[in-house]
């Protein structure tokens, strides 16, 4: 009888393992196989007010181990035939030494570059984004993103919406206040994506640009899920000032106020370079980039992931993994020799006196963990290196990385 019950007890195992040894051997290979691509989303050229070529730009970004690269030109597509005065051109640089075009000539060789009129009035033509994607794009390895910074106002606020992977361009659409225009704008978004079946993200640029938006307005616009928290350009207000609130406090405030108020998702944190200038000056490229989590370097894939929050943000730390499972946040961060990374777990408590973006906890291990505690709106992670940023945009400014916000879902549909 004990053989019997020892029998029976190794083929019901068997089965067990059977029904769910593949299934877990699928889940872990699924998790296994996605990868993290490197890549910014905010990116300008001769095509809008950029001073550089966009080959030149692409050819940079490519040569520093990027992933994928959105140009995202105001108002505009790389479509169709474009020619620039070589003067003007020139006119957009700043300091001395060679000429872009002289760069251009010279990375690039006669044969490519093209070139009509007499001297004084030397036009070069732009080169399309299909010509660039021809050039540049590597399956695996690179891809260039069709984008388009949606350049909108409402009187002095500036309402500026990056669409990436678009097929269409979209005309700023206005409005009669700040929220109605970037509704507007995310309606013509949303009416693409849905039309042509395919992800669009749409992320609101630099909020603090002119001081053009408050959290309340943030928080209102329910329709938009990402926003940058950092902007590589030196002149967006990042910090804010005596009177206004920094990009990450803002991001707080507004999440808060989604989550507490109007049972909304909050938004997702973008990091990007904004970068219009390459021959010197202050808006250059390499200040600020995104980390996808996704199986294959395609277009909707990266979309979808960052639909999904499989993201972070960086200004150069670099994080080998973040999760969120079982109510517990765990990130790995890549070390480098000398350097103390310090881990800041924020977040807001339910209930309304309770602070906004308080810090919950602090690490200085490679190895932060934190575990909720359950009456945590949201939780996010915010690394910062010891380490001075290479390019800083702002005075003291170190490498850090922002993760997005988890442990929300449950006041939102009963999701972890």
């Amino acid at each position: 009888m004990k053989k019997y019950h020892l029998l029976l007890g190794a083929v019901v195992l068997g089965l067990v393992a059977a029904l769910f040894w593949p299934r877990a051997l699928k889940e872990k290979e699924t998790e296994v196989s996605l990868l993290w691509f490197k890549g910014n989303t905010h990116t300008h050229t001769l095509w809008s007010d950029g001073n550089d070529f966009p080959d030149m730009v692409v050819d940079w970004y490519k040569e520093q181990g990027y992933d994928f690269l959105a140009l995202s030109d105001h108002n505009i597509l790389s479509r169709g035939e474009k020619w620039m005065k070589s003067t003007a051109i020139k006119s957009r640089q700043k300091g001395d030494g060679p000429s872009a075009l002289e760069k251009y000539r010279k990375r690039f060789g006669e044969d490519w570059v093209e070139v009509r009129g007499e001297e004084g009035a030397e036009e070069v033509r732009l080169r399309t984004l299909d010509e660039l994607r021809s050039e540049f794009e590597e399956e695996g390895r690179f891809l260039l993103v069709e984008a388009e910074e949606i350049t909108d106002r409402f009187e002095r606020h500036q309402v500026h919406i990056n669409a990436l992977n678009l097929e269409e361009l979209i005309p700023p659409q206005k409005g009669t206040s700040v929220v109605d225009t970037m509704r507007n704008n995310l309606r013509m978004v949303r009416e693409q994506a849905e039309r042509l079946g395919k992800p669009i993200v749409a992320h609101l640029n630099h909020p603090n640009f002119h001081f053009s938006f408050t959290a309340e307005q943030l928080a209102e616009v329910v329709e938009e899920q990402f926003f940058e928290v950092y902007n590589g350009h030196p002149g967006i207000n990042h910090l804010g000032d005596e009177t206004h609130p920094g990009d990450e406090q803002l991001w707080d405030m507004a999440n808060a106020i989604r989550l507490r108020k109007l049972k909304a998702a909050p938004l997702y944190g973008i990091a990007t370079d904004d970068s219009h200038e390459y021959h010197g000056g202050n808006v250059s490229p390499g200040r600020g980039w995104i980390m996808v989590k996704a199986e294959r370097l395609e277009a909707d894939l990266l979309m979808k992931a960052l639909e999904s929050g499989e993201f972070y943000g960086s200004s150069g730390v670099t994080l080998q993994d973040v999760s969120f499972r079982a109510g517990i946040i765990e990130l790995e961060i890549e070390g480098q020799p000398g350097v103390v990374y310090k881990t800041q777990f924020i977040g807001t408590r339910s209930g309304q006196e309770a602070a906004v973006g308080e810090e919950l906890a602090v690490s200085e291990s490679l190895q932060p963990v934190y575990r909720l505690r359950g009456d945590e709106l949201y939780v996010r992670a915010r690394v910062t290196s010891s380490r001075d940023h290479p390019n800083p945009s702002y005075d003291g400014q170190k490498e850090q990385a922002w993760t997005q916000p988890v442990g929300w879902k449950k006041l939102i549909n009963g999701g972890q």
